[in-house]
């Protein structure tokens, strides 16, 4: 939560385990917030006792990251230590909890650790108001024990289809609506008191204040609520992911999309990946029908380039009006993104930058070139797209052994072809060469920096 930035960072964070006869992967970026505020738990194996039972949990962080990353740390530990937990087990006993013995534990260490962290002197004091969602799965040998507290989401897909997802704690929910109400707050635009998007959070200590209220009965309660479901051989995967993946894919489309990932690849991080990474583009092309064949990405983007290659933006909005199939379900477009910009750098390798910071304006003998090919796009259409390439590789090669031109040959040439050529490519051929040549030469002649339209 919080402000945005004038660019994403696309950075990811990456891990991937197996163990209980399960395999996780996971991948977080910071995408367009200020700072990063999410976290994770994966833990294979639960330790003193608990070693063939598995948690999983991600920590959609607001207003800091204090909250999410002492949870990511500490949670696991209040649940599987406190006595509720525990309750059905004998000293030394190597039964393992009952349902409803876990089910309450897990509850007990939600209010426990929101408990714990109010003693910290910044959140205490208000110094930190940060707070967090929680999602998370606690998998034993035959149950799958679904935790949420706030909007972050978990969703089973068994048998082909979405068998079990958790419900958002929302200001705008009948009953979290009523309790919010009942503690003296109010919900406006979806939010409580108008400014919290949840009703229920880890950390968020301002809205936990009201005096005669218990922790669960505050405007924003943090005990989470457990659903307990037996497992099934046609369990498939389980996805958890913070609202920022649920805002722009629904349940169906997130899974149909990762069960097309999994047919290509078995790399679990990498189909996270695609994952964040798809969700980043649908949020910048929100209104992006689901369109596009592999195949057909690349022969639109060469007709594109053949029109004078515009922006990558434009040849997105140009393949989101394409009626195409066979994209990856759930994806749409947006799953092509990267694919689509490597095509279009491939086939435009010429490109001038696109003005991010930092980076220097072409100038001198490299900007003329580049303003040359882009004009001879423009005015040509594509059609001697080969030559500029071969032009630019030449003169990159050129710079790179060090190599001088001087201009007297550039000029003496271009004479001969401006006088009628035979050969109209050959000629254009020549003369495109004979303008590299006075570009390199430029620094030394200031009279032959000039190129004309009609030169080009």
């Amino acid at each position: 939560m919080g402000a945005f930035l004038d660019k994403p960072k696309t950075d990811k964070h990456n891990a991937h385990g197996t163990g209980n006869g399960l395999r996780y992967g996971l991948s977080s970026m910071q995408g367009w917030r200020v700072e990063m505020e999410d976290a994770h738990t994966a833990v294979v194996g639960i330790p003193h006792g608990l070693e063939d039972w598995s948690f999983f949990a991600v920590y959609d962080g607001h207003a800091g990251s204090r909250v999410a990353n002492y949870c990511s740390t500490h949670l696991l530990e209040h649940i599987t230590n406190n006595d509720d937990f525990r309750a059905s087990e004998k000293p030394g006993s190597a039964l393992e909890p009952s349902v409803e013995n876990v089910k309450s534990g897990i509850r007990t260490g939600f209010l426990k650790i929101d408990e714990y962290m109010r003693n910290f002197s910044d959140l205490r004091n208000g110094m930190d108001r940060s707070g967090s969602t929680a999602v998370g799965v606690m998998i034993s040998r035959e149950h799958i024990y679904f935790i949420n507290c706030g909007d972050s989401r978990a969703v089973l897909y068994r048998n082909g289809q979405v068998c079990f997802s958790t419900q958002d704690h929302k200001p705008c929910n009948p009953r979290e609506k009523e309790r919010i109400q009942n503690a003296g707050g109010s919900v406006m635009i979806q939010r409580v008191n108008g400014s919290l998007a949840v009703s229920r959070a880890l950390g968020d200590y301002d809205y936990k204040c009201v005096d005669g209220k218990g922790p669960t009965e505050q405007l924003v309660s943090p005990e989470p609520e457990v659903y307990e479901i037996l497992r099934a051989e046609e369990d498939e995967f389980i996805i958890l992911a913070c609202d920022g993946i649920w805002d722009v894919m629904s349940n169906e489309e997130l899974c149909e999309f990762v069960k097309s990932r999994l047919e290509v690849s078995d790399d679990l991080e990498k189909v996270c990946n695609w994952v964040v990474d798809t969700c980043l583009h649908k949020f910048v092309f929100l209104n992006a029908p689901k369109v596009s064949d592999e195949a057909h990405l690349e022969s639109r983007l060469k007709k594109s380039g053949e029109e004078g290659m515009p922006d990558l933006a434009h040849v997105m909005r140009i393949l989101s009006a394409e009626n195409i199939p066979n994209l990856p379900p759930g994806g749409g477009l947006a799953g092509k993104r990267n694919i689509i910009e490597a095509v279009y750098n491939r086939l435009n390798p010429h490109r001038e930058n696109d003005g991010d910071p930092g980076e220097p304006e072409e100038s001198g003998t490299q900007g003329k070139l580049v303003e040359a090919l882009r004009q001879m796009r423009i005015n040509h259409r594509g059609n001697y797209r080969h030559l500029l390439e071969e032009m630019l590789t030449s003169y990159r090669l050129a710079k790179i052994q060090g190599e001088e031109c001087t201009a007297e040959p550039a000029t003496a040439s271009t004479s001969d072809n401006l006088a009628g050529p035979s050969d109209p490519v050959a000629d254009t051929q020549t003369e495109s060469e004979n303008h590299l040549a006075e570009m390199r030469s430029s620094n030394e002649d200031s009279g032959r920096n000039e190129m004309s339209d009609k030169q080009v």
